[in-house]
C-alpha cells in the first residue's frame, strides 16, 4: 500500500500563492489517477483537481484557472500550484491515489489557510 505525505500548507494572504506536494512512498505511475481534495470546517470533502496517467487534468469550477495540478512519475510526486487564493479555499488539502475509479490511498493533509 503506497503511503502518501502532503506538504507545503500554510498561511497566506488573499491574492497569494502557495504550492502544494504529496510524495508517494513508491511509484505512482500504476495509477489511474491522482488527485487533491480539500475540506472545509464542517463541509464535506470536496473533488479539487485530478490529473490521470497520460497527464489529463480536470478541475472543480471554483478553481479552474487559478490552479494547476501536475505529477513527476520519476520522483513519485504530485503537485497543485494554487495562484490567486481567496479566503474561500480556506480548507485542509488532501492528496488522493485513484485505481480503477476508487480512491484507495489518501494522505493525512495540509492545511492552507487565506486570510481577507
Amino acid at each position: 500500500q503506497v503511503q502518501l505525505v502532503e506538504s507545503g500548507g500554510g498561511l497566506v494572504q488573499a491574492g497569494g500563492s502557495l504550492r502544494l506536494s504529496c510524495a508517494a512512498s513508491g511509484s505512482i505511475s500504476g495509477f489511474n489517477a491522482m488527485g487533491w481534495f480539500r475540506q472545509a470546517p464542517g463541509k464535506q470533502r470536496v473533488l479539487v483537481a485530478t490529473v490521470t496517467s497520460v497527464g489529463i487534468t480536470n478541475y472543480a469550477d471554483s478553481v479552474k484557472g487559478r490552479f494547476t495540478i501536475s505529477r513527476d512519475n520519476a520522483k513519485h510526486t504530485v503537485y497543485l500550484q494554487m495562484n490567486s487564493l481567496k479566503p474561500e479555499d480556506t480548507a485542509v488539502y488532501y492528496c488522493g491515489a485513484n485505481r480503477y475509479g476508487v480512491y484507495a490511498a489518501w494522505g493525512q493533509g495540509t492545511q492552507v489557510i487565506v486570510s481577507s
